[in-house]
């Protein structure tokens, strides 16, 4: 799994004009499944994700997690992130999971951040228009095989 976090003052989700997720303070993650990935390696990301320490705190270091400051996350399925440009002008999605693997991971992943800090999502396959406020802007990106 990849997955590329914002830390954000608040970001939103659309589908067709209609508002379907909001969250104030806390971090906007996309989140990329491959054809390898499986329920460890959602539990691997989710891990990761919430624990992930880049809030400031009274000193100005980044030490604080999402759930240290109160914050929400919002989490957007993106199978473009395993896009490959390696040949070409054109991406190929060949490591990207389909739908059938993909969805189930995603709605665990989901699950899980949910068990640590409120997490909210997006629509999984849909054409949404993602509205972000970012916060310095501090963005990570975390990939399981990496982990």
């Amino acid at each position: 799994m990849r997955a590329v976090v914002q830390r954000v003052f608040s970001a939103s989700v659309s589908v067709d004009g209609k508002l379907i997720s909001s969250i104030e303070e806390g971090l906007l993650v996309f989140l990329g499944i491959s054809k390898e990935d499986t329920e460890e390696t959602a539990k691997k990301l989710a891990r990761k994700v919430a624990g992930i320490r880049i809030f400031s705190d009274e000193n100005d270091k980044m030490c604080r997690s999402v759930s240290d400051i109160g914050g929400k996350i919002l989490l957007v399925s993106n199978f473009t992130l395993y896009g490959s440009v390696r040949h070409g002008y054109r991406p190929d999605f060949m490591k990207s999971a389909n739908g059938t693997v993909a969805e189930p991971l995603y709605e665990l992943v989901l699950k899980l951040l949910n068990d640590t800090v409120e997490c909210k999502g997006g629509v999984f396959g849909g054409d949404m228009r993602v509205e972000v406020v970012n916060n310095g802007p501090v963005t990570v990106i975390v990939d399981t095989d990496e982990l």
